[in-house]
């Protein structure tokens, strides 16, 4: 029996989203800061999508979403240089947060608790 087992499928994609960041670095020539922050944010998205195979749970995926909400603002904080290192940043980051925000909604735990604390009877 396999300890990793893939329960959502945007973790898969997630995962490949954050090596695309690590590996963009390089293949867009990307230099000085910009470098290191999109490799530190991909290796932290990569690492929540891998502990979601390792350790179910819906945790991941709010700190996926800080991570993608990182990657949309960091072209302006950090001050990118070129127009595909902000491309590459803003659409991995809103992906992310996509993916993210959709397993949360399609997750039975989080429904079932959304359901239990939040649902209002009528009447």
């Amino acid at each position: 029996m396999s300890i990793m087992r893939i329960q959502h499928w945007q973790d898969a994609v997630s995962l490949l989203v954050g090596v695309w960041l690590v590996l963009s670095s390089f293949v867009l020539g990307l230099s000085g800061a910009t470098v290191w922050f999109t490799i530190a944010l991909g290796l932290g998205v990569m690492l929540f999508a891998v502990e979601a195979f390792v350790i179910p749970s819906y945790l991941e995926e709010w700190g996926e979403m800080l991570l993608g909400l990182a990657l949309v603002v960091a072209p302006w904080s950090i001050g990118y240089e070129s127009a595909s290192a902000t491309v590459s940043s803003v659409s991995s980051g809103l992906l992310v947060i996509l993916l993210a925000a959709w397993e949360l909604t399609t997750d039975r735990d989080v429904t079932a608790w959304w359901h239990d604390h939040w649902h209002h009877r009528a009447g």
